[in-house]
């Protein structure tokens, strides 16, 4: 295994590679770009990258299901840390190009729904098509394929592109979460501040069946921030679930519910415990009555004693 190589998904320009410069370890790093998510991912599984880092979610589109299905099928991986970057686009065109000269723009697909008001007010007869980042849509344009990419105004002399329109953005504080993804191993120590990644698959479909599986974690004290729903590939109807929740694997009150589900789910996939990105310890919201390990402990004590006779 490259110990000192990690993959983003690129090529060079993308917000990826922004989000992994942030991390004190990248200056120490190969950083390779890879032409996907899956492939980058299969870097990683490959022994070829370390690790990789790719996006996983936006606050205006949600999940990113590339990300979310390649870690829910395959050889297991591991989330490691993530990194939230704050997102907004520039309209790169080659010189001399004007807005009324612009035919055809292109991007990743999830840059669409954050910019889609935007086109429709200045590109309402602009052709769009999706490409495999917004970095090689840039590319895509400097080789004369479309007019225009939606793409961070630094990619813009990588490519030999002059940044016609800057700042665009139909959502004001548009952030999207990258992931670090390794091989799994032992995971970080908890550091009070931290979220839990599993993926859950239903058993019998049934009345209440996704009701079970979320009173695992409400019957615990345990928020979750994130659940989505992807189809298995196994027909119709037949879904497992990505879910985000606060808290470590170590505390009791994760440990718990994960056992609880584990009990009742035919798989469960754990993703990783790792520290919340932009959140510091004093911000975290106090733990609900009944949910610390301390009084988790309480009543495993009490419950040992009765059996015990010991009362």
């Amino acid at each position: 295994m490259s110990a000192t190589r990690y993959a983003y998904l690129g090529p060079e320009g993308t917000f990826t590679e922004v989000a992994l410069r942030t991390l004190p370890e990248a200056a120490t790093r190969e950083l390779v770009p890879m032409v996907s998510v899956p492939v980058a991912l299969d870097a990683v599984r490959s022994g070829a990258a370390a690790a990789a880092l790719v996006p996983i979610e936006n606050s205006v589109e949600g999940g990113i299901t590339a990300t979310l299905d390649e870690l829910t099928t395959g050889e297991p991986l591991m989330i490691y840390r993530e990194v939230l970057l704050s997102i907004t686009f520039a309209l790169l065109v080659r010189p001399g190009t004007k807005l009324s000269d612009i035919k055809s723009v292109t991007a990743h697909p999830a840059a669409q729904p954050q910019v889609r008001n935007w086109m429709a007010a200045h590109l309402p007869d602009a052709v769009w098509e999706s490409a495999a980042s917004n970095a090689d849509g840039a590319r895509l344009v400097q080789e004369g394929r479309y007019d225009a990419a939606f793409a961070g105004e630094f990619a813009a002399a990588t490519y030999g592109l002059e940044p016609l329109v800057t700042d665009i953005h139909d959502a004001v504080n548009a952030q999207t979460r990258f992931v670090l993804v390794g091989r799994p191993a032992r995971p970080a120590a908890p550091t009070g501040a931290d979220k839990t990644s599993v993926v859950i698959w239903l058993g019998e479909d049934h009345p209440g069946a996704l009701l079970e599986l979320l009173q695992e974690f409400a019957v615990r004290g345990v928020n979750l921030m994130l659940i989505q729903s992807r189809p298995t590939g196994a027909g119709i109807g037949n879904y497992c679930f990505a879910v985000d929740a606060e808290g470590h694997i170590a505390d009791r009150r994760v440990g718990e519910a994960l056992m609880g589900l584990k009990r009742i789910c035919p798989k469960v996939r754990f993703l990783g415990s790792y520290p919340r990105a932009g959140v510091a310890l004093q911000d975290v919201r106090p733990l609900r009555a009944g949910t610390s390990d301390a009084e988790f402990t309480e009543a495993s004590d009490w419950l040992a004693r009765n059996l015990d006779g010991r009362g």
